[in-house]
């Protein structure tokens, strides 16, 4: 029995599929299969169903992979021993995030960290908060940034910074006019949004204190649900309608026009949370650490206060 028969099996667990299983395991899928037929001969034991589709563990199988994420976990402690004494981590660190912050934030702590610590492998994907969230209950991801709370009781999380919303307004629309805008101004009529799977559409749903049937029955001319905020700023700029952007999205509008379309709220104003979340069985607590360190140090400092905040 090998920690590599164990690692296979759990990611054939992880995908009820052995190709994918293999793909994500950087293996061949005869090898990963022969590695699992082999570990299966030396317990006596089936561990998967392979006439279902997708395949399932047996009855043992379920608690042969109980344990075999328990030795997983128990072996990392070793490394982990060595790394939290000497401050220079090894090995791979699988981040998720958002969409409405991985462009944004990412450039801002991603180099200084991997100058850091060199020697760890850094492995990142842009992903849903439901992504994130089976991806780190599967093992898949190690941690994720998203915006808080998720109110999961088996995910642990750490607060990073507070982003305010900024309203992005065509030249044409009501509340161009205006130098800052209050929460109340806000109308579903025109509002553009993201796609249902991200945070950022409930939480300005939240905001107009509306629901995904109000806003479909009350939009006017178009709608439309776009896949990222690129796609919302140029229809905000072709005046069909208005969106809410995050702070560090329009923070470098370099285009005169796209900042003259961009207005504060009055106080209290609203604002996400951005924070790290990772499993309670996550050993790697001071690589953590060090990670938050870094993105708290590299955002703006007026994004680490939540005074005169409405935090939705």
């Amino acid at each position: 029995m090998t920690l590599s028969q164990l690692y296979y099996i759990v990611a054939v667990d992880n995908f009820r599929h052995f190709s994918t299983a293999a793909e994500h395991s950087f293996v061949t899928q005869p090898t990963l299969s022969m590695q699992i037929q082999k570990l299966e001969e030396e317990l006596g034991v089936l561990i998967f169903d392979r006439s279902k589709q997708p395949v399932i563990p047996t009855e043992i199988g379920e608690k042969i992979l109980r344990q075999a994420r328990t030795i997983l976990r128990e072996s990392e402690r070793l490394q982990n021993i060595v790394e939290n004494e000497t401050g220079e981590y090894t090995g791979s660190l699988k981040i998720g995030i958002i969409p409405t912050i991985a462009p944004y934030l990412l450039p801002l702590f991603i180099q200084s960290f991997t100058e850091k610590y060199p020697k760890l492998e850094i492995i990142i994907d842009e992903i849903t908060t439901g992504e994130i969230v089976k991806g780190i209950h599967n093992d898949l991801i190690d941690l994720g940034i998203l915006a808080l709370p998720l109110n999961n009781q088996d995910i642990s999380e750490k607060s990073l910074y507070f982003e305010p919303f900024m309203a992005y307004i065509g030249s044409k629309h009501a509340l161009f006019n205006k130098i800052k805008v209050d929460v109340d101004d806000l109308s579903t009529d025109d509002l553009l949004l993201l796609k249902e799977g991200h945070c950022l559409r409930g939480q300005t749903l939240k905001l107009c204190s509306s629901t995904e049937k109000e806003w479909k029955q009350n939009s006017r001319r178009i709608l439309f649900e776009g896949g990222n905020l690129d796609t919302l700023i140029k229809l905000v700029e072709q005046n069909f309608g208005i969106t809410l952007l995050p702070y560090l999205a329009v923070k470098n509008f370099e285009n005169q026009k796209s900042k003259s379309m961009v207005r504060e709220f009055n106080d209290p104003v609203p604002k996400r949370e951005i924070g790290l979340v990772y499993s309670k069985a996550y050993l790697k607590r001071h690589l953590i650490d060090a990670l938050a360190s870094e993105i708290i140090n590299s955002v703006p400092k007026n994004l680490l206060s939540k005074e005169n905040s409405l935090i939705v």
